[in-house]
């Protein structure tokens, strides 16, 4: 009989912040964690004129932001945790046993269990790949199976719902575009944590469907019609794509090479673009927003350099990322030199 997760919790297993402190005063000091959220219901940041999704609601993206914020700011704080453990800090174990803790309190209360616009389905699967990416770094150093188990039970009934979500109810063009490329990412990773072989052969056709969007020049169609966050968006895109191509090589499901070497492609094109944001505005017909004053291009943006540079080894590359390092994204785990290359 599969066990639910109050049956896993057990009499006097009930998870809450007294729980998971430290009884040893010489222990470290463990925290507990926000308040976990269960429900997100938001629209969309664009205005409902903006075909292009690129024009921004001053209103709806303040109401995303405020929603999203506090799951952000505790995947930042779970990651930091999460590299200092990597690193092999003398409190690895109570860094370990703190990290679970407080992400089992999330698990017991089924955060997100109710996203209740397509939009908090859009923004969930970023999400979900930090916590994945976060627990991976901490589980192997956690002296609680129980809270273990919590974690995983919760991890795969949000990646089911994810998988129904993008098979059944986003929307065509979203199907094909780089929030769908998130979603994957964090299956894959659950899919590797809980053993999950459906799941894991799901992320592997869906990261391959993804990458064989490109047109010849390596374009993504359905990044090159958000005006000018085309570009944006492409890096966007790549970010999990490649992280999920590496998993997939190192759990030997490779899709190395689809569709005629897409994902080399895809890259070529934004990392040859960033230099002028030409190509991108020639098909999106804006000047990009990397270019007309509205934003930088920030390092994490990039992140995802370091594991492509596993993947292809390249100088040109190797010089493009040392222009960004350190290479950190809280959505991949955080430090991506530590998490791929073995150091800080």
């Amino acid at each position: 009989m599969k066990k639910t997760v109050s049956t896993l919790i057990g009499a006097g297993m009930m998870l809450t912040p007294a729980s998971i402190a430290y009884a040893n005063e010489d222990a470290l000091a463990c925290a507990a964690p926000p308040e976990p959220v269960i429900s997100l219901s938001y629209g969309s940041r664009y205005t409902d004129e903006s075909t292009t999704r690129s024009d921004i609601d001053e209103e709806g993206n303040a109401e995303v932001n405020a929603a999203l914020g506090p799951i952000d700011d505790f995947l930042r704080d779970l990651t930091r945790i999460a590299n200092a453990i990597t690193v092999g800090s003398d409190e690895r174990v109570a860094e370990a046993d703190c990290l679970i803790g407080q992400m089992a309190i999330w698990a017991e209360a089924d955060a997100f269990s109710e996203l209740e616009t397509i939009t908090a389905n859009f923004s969930i699967g970023s999400r979900l790949a930090g916590f994945a990416f976060a627990y991976r770094q901490a589980a192997p150093y956690s002296t609680n199976p129980q809270q273990r188990a919590v974690i995983e039970e919760w991890f795969g009934a949000r990646i089911t719902e994810q998988m129904l979500f993008w098979e059944e109810d986003a929307t065509q063009g979203a199907k094909r575009g780089n929030l769908r490329a998130w979603a994957t990412l964090a299956v894959n990773l659950v899919a590797d944590i809980t053993d999950d072989p459906v799941a894991l052969r799901w992320s592997a056709w869906s990261a391959s469907f993804l990458q064989c969007q490109a047109l010849e020049d390596g374009s993504l169609p359905q990044e090159m019609r958000r005006g000018k966050y085309a570009l944006h968006y492409q890096l966007h895109a790549i970010t999990p794509l490649v992280v999920t191509t590496l998993l997939l090589e190192q759990q030997g499901m490779s899709i190395r090479g689809v569709c005629d070497n897409a994902l080399d492609r895809i890259v070529k094109f934004a990392v040859d673009d960033i230099a002028d944001g030409k190509a991108s505005e020639t098909y999106s017909g804006e000047v990009q927003s990397y270019f007309d004053g509205t934003d930088t291009l920030d390092s994490f943006e990039m992140a995802w350099l370091e594991a492509y540079l596993i993947l292809s080894p390249s100088l040109e590359l190797e010089a493009l990322a040392e222009e960004f390092r350190p290479l950190s994204h809280s959505k991949l785990g955080g430090n991506q030199s530590l998490l791929w290359r073995g150091f800080e």
